[in-house]
Parts: C-alpha cells; structure tokens; sequence
C-alpha cells in the first residue's frame, strides 16, 4: 500500500492549538475523508507540544501521488497550516508493508478523545 505523511510542528504554535486540531478533526476533516475513493485510510496523531500529522494509505501509487501534488500545492494555506500558523515541515510518501486489526476491532470514529 502507499503511505503519505504530512507533519506540523507544534512548537511555536499558539495555545490551545491542540484542541483546536482536535476540534476540526472530529468537526470537519474526519467526514472529509470518510469513504474517499481511493483512500484506505486515515489517522491524525499529535505529539503534545512537539507535532500533528495525518498519515495516509492509498489504494494505489497514483492515487498517492496525485493527492500528495494537489495538496502540496496549497499546503501553506491547508486547514492544517491556518491553525498550527505555519506550512506542514513535511510530505514524505512511503510504504506500508503490513496493517493488523487487533483483537478489539477497528473504530472508525471522529475522536478517541
């Protein structure tokens, strides 16, 4: 499968901008990813203070490489970037060699919070 991960840093930015994040996350950009065509998945993880990413899994490399071009294209002005204050410090396809389901199942859920 073909990973893409887009990361913020979190160190200059304002506070309260993690629950910011979370807020759009679970408001807007959640629904705006479920059933993408041509997406696997999603996940958006945070590191308190330090960065905020989403990872992506794309169906196919195409799929990837076009959406990494169409959002890096604005990604200075993303939702993202408008809220950390600053352009994402990075864009980095990659591969996913494996996913597991665990025991619990998968939750599909705008917030774990």
């Amino acid at each position: 499968m073909h990973g893409l991960t887009v990361r913020w840093s979190l160190a200059d930015a304002p506070a309260m901008v993690e629950q910011e994040l979370a807020g759009y996350v679970a408001g807007t950009s959640h629904a705006r990813f479920t059933g993408r065509a041509g997406l696997r998945f999603k996940t958006w993880r945070m590191r308190s203070g330090e960065w905020f990413e989403g990872c992506y899994v794309f169906e196919t490399a195409e799929e990837r490489e076009t959406f990494q071009t169409e959002f890096a294209a604005g990604a200075a002005e993303s939702p993202g970037s408008q809220i950390v204050g600053s352009a994402p410090v990075l864009i980095e396809p990659c591969d996913i060699v494996a996913v597991a389901e665990g025991g619990s199942g998968f939750a599909p859920l705008p917030s774990y919070r």
